[in-house]
């Protein structure tokens, strides 16, 4: 019909506006509403600070793996040896790791003799497991030859060790050092089997940023651990990375006929998908149960428009009687509960993302006011509480938001709409 105003016309916002702004003598709900505002923002701050430690902390736990530790273990099955004992090792592990190179999608294939000890430095002793690698392929691990983490001379492997900084802290062990390797499995000899006992030279420390691998890694040499273990001419597995670990399951096939006969995988997902699945699974439940804080948050929308309608019933009815619609009327309320929606969505990203951002001086003013030790790398595996802001996050979080704040303003909007002008004037 001619002369119809549009929805959402300017005079809408303007008494959506005048009610919002009232003060509680003039029949309106300010607080109710800094209530309702504060409570939303609050909501999706904690939605928006939870989803980014998670984020995070995935993103650091995935990072540390990929980048200290294979993404693929070719290994062998036994096999009886001629002495009765069961072996695991690859003797061909040069022409193995060869084939294994030539795959699509790898980036590398390297030997490696693996085995656990005892460690000694004057009257400190500490377990740690012995990684036997070449220094080239030492070299490629991101997460372990890192200049700005590492100390010492990585260039200096084939002369001496390398250590992870927790076995340093351990034995109170700095560049330069001598310490001492231990196996019980040693030299065999006419009155028993003798521990092995060989001295080496500290000559780099690194830091992996997992606290179970610079707690209990050491790397030797790959000749020096063939030595060491007996393991001559033979490796016990070889340490494959790929281009893209994500879909390293595509790649099991060809993986295990490039390894031959006998040839087992051990992929980075089998190592920490138990930890990764109950990642997600805490993912969603902290989702769904902070969504359930956001609606309690929008809940309190719907408290105070159902006072603002009650408290202006009055001008509900003038507004009709002057030939305001149903529909004007909806859109009015409607928009004083989106409005608060809206308002408290903007504040809670803005904390959410500020935490995010700067949660290193945050957590460090909390660990200060605890008295520190708050955050325990033994137990959490990583040194600090990480934080990543994926824009998916975000937008959940908002998406989340403005859809309960604008659902839930539905019913008290349809209920002003519906007021009948000659009940709401009977009594004024």
């Amino acid at each position: 019909m001619a002369g119809t105003p549009p929805p959402f016309a300017a005079f809408e916002w303007m008494i959506a506006w005048r009610y919002l702004r009232a003060r509680r003598a003039e029949g309106g709900v300010s607080v109710m509403t800094w209530i309702s505002l504060v409570g939303i923002t609050l909501a999706v701050f904690a939605l928006i600070a939870t989803l980014a430690v998670r984020s995070g902390f995935r993103a650091e736990f995935v990072d540390t793996i990929l980048g200290s530790n294979a993404h693929v273990t070719v290994y062998r099955s036994g096999e009886v040896a001629e002495n009765g004992r069961i072996d695991r090792t690859i003797q061909d592990f040069e022409a193995v790791a060869e084939r294994l190179r030539e795959v699509p999608g790898v980036v590398r294939a390297a030997p490696l003799v693996k085995g656990q000890v005892m460690s000694n430095l004057r009257n400190r002793n500490a377990g740690v497991e012995v990684f036997g690698i070449r220094q080239e392929n030492l070299a490629e691990l991101p997460r372990i030859a890192d200049p700005e983490t590492g100390r010492g001379d990585i260039a200096r492997f084939e002369e001496g060790i390398a250590i992870g900084s927790g076995v340093a802290q351990e034995l109170g062990a700095i560049v330069g050092d001598r310490i001492k390797l231990i196996s019980p499995n040693g030299v065999k000899t006419a009155f028993g089997t003798s521990p092995r006992v060989s001295a080496y030279e500290v000559v780099y420390i690194f830091s992996a940023g997992r606290y179970d691998i610079d707690r209990t890694r050491v790397y030797l040499p790959f000749a020096e651990a063939q030595n060491f273990f007996d393991r001559d001419g033979v490796a016990d597995e070889i340490e494959v990375m790929v281009e893209a670990p994500e879909k390293v399951a595509d790649m099991s096939v060809a993986l295990l006929r490039a390894g031959g006969d006998r040839t087992l995988l051990w992929t980075w997902k089998d190592a920490s998908g138990g930890f990764l699945r109950a990642l997600e699974v805490e993912d969603n439940v902290m989702f769904i149960i902070l969504s359930i804080l956001v609606l309690i948050a929008a809940m309190n929308i719907v408290s105070g428009l159902i006072m603002l309608v009650k408290n202006k019933g009055r001008d509900i009815g003038i507004l009709r009687t002057m030939g305001l619609s149903e529909g004007s009327v909806l859109r009015v309320f409607f928009i004083c509960g989106a409005f608060t929606g809206l308002i408290g969505t903007f504040f809670g990203v803005l904390l959410g993302c500020l935490f995010a951002i700067y949660i290193d001086p945050v957590f460090a003013f909390v660990n200060m006011m605890m008295g520190g030790g708050v955050w325990d790398p033994s137990i959490r595996g990583i040194y600090q509480l990480p934080a990543k802001l994926e824009f998916a996050d975000v937008m959940s979080a908002v998406g989340l938001s403005l859809g309960l704040s604008f659902g839930v303003t539905i019913f008290p909007a349809r209920r002003a709409a519906r007021m009948n002008p000659v009940e709401a004037l009977r009594y004024e």
